[in-house]
């Protein structure tokens, strides 16, 4: 026959154990009843990271339609079409006096059998590129030389095309030997001024480079 235990009054809910008698039992908590303040902070996490994605996504946006090498007077020449096309945000940037920077990269490897590959040359020529309000039209320098264009598209090709620019001696490579060549094209956001890097990182319009372009070379 089963008997109430002891100091516990008629009509009174068991206690639970570990419980002293006359104390309320502990309220229980669970993810529900979580602070909204933590809640609120993982959402806003979430949303960072959502925001992030089209800015990586669009990592190829200037395709490289053609790169090649050619030997001549003893020298390495590269010779490359981008199909660079500003953004709607660039060219906004463009008109309010912002200047942009635009960087092709180029390197070249010699590949070697069951071993790193060694890079035997690297090349790299950084344009900027302003638009002035005062003549309406744009100018492109690459350090103390510059040359003023009528309209964007003109800018465009000029920065685009790399047509026979010297990026190695010939006598620097072995004949017969297989390289690897690279190269690409990117906007350094790194030049622009601060409040824009920041729109850079969370904007795919201000995310405008190419992937490295790679083939091969034999001289």
């Amino acid at each position: 026959m089963w008997r109430r235990p002891h100091g516990i009054a008629r009509g009174e809910p068991p206690r639970r154990p570990g419980v002293p008698a006359g104390m309320p039992p502990t309220p229980r908590t669970d993810r529900a009843s979580a602070p909204p303040r933590r809640r609120l902070l993982r959402a806003m996490l979430a949303m960072a990271a959502a925001a992030l994605v089209p800015a990586t996504a669009g990592a190829d946006s200037i395709p490289v339609t053609s790169a090649s090498l050619a030997t001549r007077d003893g020298e390495v020449l590269l010779s490359a079409d981008f199909a660079l096309s500003l953004t709607p945000a660039l060219e906004e940037a463009l008109d309010k006096g912002i200047p942009l920077y635009f960087t092709i990269d180029f390197e070249l490897a010699r590949t070697r059998f069951l071993w790193f590959a060694q890079k035997v040359a690297q090349w790299s020529i950084t344009y900027r590129v302003s638009y002035s309000t005062l003549t309406r039209q744009y100018r492109v320098a690459s350090g103390p030389l510059g040359q003023a264009f009528e309209s964007l598209d003109d800018v465009e090709r000029f920065i685009g095309r790399v047509a026979s620019r010297p990026v190695a001696r010939a006598d620097e490579l072995s004949t017969g030997s297989r390289y690897e060549a690279a190269v690409r094209m990117k906007l350094d956001v790194n030049q622009l001024p601060k409040p824009f890097q920041v729109n850079a990182l969370a904007s795919r319009e201000w995310q405008l480079a190419s992937d490295w372009h790679r083939f091969t070379f034999t001289p």
